[in-house]
């Protein structure tokens, strides 16, 4: 029985570790923080952790993290204001799952209801509105990537007979825009909508919006129904995660009892990792909110500078209030593979993430405007 790797592939394992500490030097272009030290989780990794099932329920897979799980879950339950007694959630592989769960929530509410998004929303959401044969109309956007209010009002009001689901973008994938809850809501009195569930995608910018209280308000003081945030985007983590908070009363229509596993069948997946709780658990207990806070204003200052930074180079880059992410004019494709950064309709950003040093900034900075020289367009007389 093979027991080792042998010499090509001890190579191949070698060469490719190499790649990916080379690579990560050159990550700004995606919201995923790079500073997480969980060194001291390690002998955990030898262990086949496995949340499956409701987190609040017992199971006779007793080699879990479930006890941890749901102190994070408190955590951000108590960040997001969630009505005492009456919220559930567990966590999640990533935002995109946090979305479907809210979207499943919704549809078992309101089999008829239409989903209106809008069109800067996150990919996955299309995925899921598919994935759940649910009825959906796509909403303008502003420039700076908000939801365009008036285009939802016409829209609400050509369908008003039918129950509205709103999914609401807390920092859209492009331009870190965020939607405001409270003309939302404006516009389904206005309409006299009655029935309508608010699911909010706060995948990035969800967790230090709350802790420094940035406006417009979005958590279930709010009015949102249910939140999908990502765990490895802000707080960090070597394995995408995120958890769904959603009201306990309309999570209670779903789920059935699995003599199997000897739990609750509520989630998505069923099986979960048990790892991801570990970690989100690890930073909230190291980190603490002032920590956090620290953290989320550190990353608004790499943003300011980077901002004045390209301005100072002659290029249009901006952000939306209190937001991490920096939007300018796409550069050279060579550019963009470079530094990783992602591009839509002529524009790129760079995510100014925990982790991302004014050094990166300054090199990147320093490649741009050297890009900038290389492809200016040759004027003849």
């Amino acid at each position: 029985m093979k027991t080792q790797l042998n010499t090509q592939d001890n190579e191949r394992l070698s060469t490719y570790m190499k790649m990916a500490e080379e690579r990560s030097k050159y990550f700004i272009g995606y919201p995923i923080a790079q500073d997480f030290d969980y060194s001291e989780l390690y002998p955990l990794l030898k262990l086949p952790l496995n949340n499956v099932g409701d987190p609040w329920v017992e199971s006779t897979y007793d080699l879990n993290s479930r006890s941890l799980e749901l102190e994070v879950l408190e955590f951000f339950a108590e960040l997001f204001n969630a009505p005492a007694k009456n919220w559930w959630g567990y966590v999640t592989n990533g935002g995109s799952e946090g979305n479907l769960y809210g979207l499943y929530v919704a549809r078992e509410l309101y089999p008829n209801g239409i989903v209106y998004y809008s069109e800067a929303t996150h990919y996955s959401v299309q995925k899921n509105i598919q994935l759940l044969n649910l009825r959906s109309i796509v909403i303008r956007t502003q420039e700076n990537g908000e939801m365009d209010y008036e285009d939802l009002n016409a829209m609400v009001q050509m369908h008003r007979d039918q129950p509205v689901i709103i999914l609401a973008n807390i920092g859209t994938t492009m331009m870190e825009a965020k939607d405001d809850l409270q003309q939302i809501q404006q516009i389904l009195r206005k309409q006299a909508i009655k029935n309508h569930y608010i699911h909010c995608d706060a995948a990035l910018a969800g967790t230090y919006s709350a802790l420094l209280d940035l406006k417009p308000g979005f958590d279930f003081t709010n009015g949102t129904d249910s939140m999908a945030i990502s765990g490895h985007k802000f707080i960090g983590s070597p394995i995408p995660c995120g958890l769904v908070l959603v009201k306990k009363n309309y999570k209670d229509r779903i789920g059935k009892a699995i003599p199997y596993i000897g739990t609750v069948d509520t989630t998505i997946t069923g099986s979960r990792n048990g790892h991801s709780p570990i970690f989100m658990w690890y930073a909230i207990k190291k980190l603490g909110k002032e920590g956090l806070k620290q953290r989320a204003l550190e990353c608004l200052e790499i943003a300011a500078y980077t901002v004045k930074s390209l301005n100072a180079i002659g290029v249009k880059a901006w952000t939306n209030p209190s937001a991490l992410t920096v939007v300018f004019p796409a550069p050279s494709i060579a550019l963009r593979q470079k530094w990783q950064i992602a591009t839509e309709d002529g524009n790129s950003h760079v995510i100014c993430m925990p982790g991302v040093s004014k050094e990166q900034i300054d090199h990147f900075v320093a490649d741009l405007k050297e890009d900038l020289v290389a492809n200016a367009p040759v004027i003849t007389l």
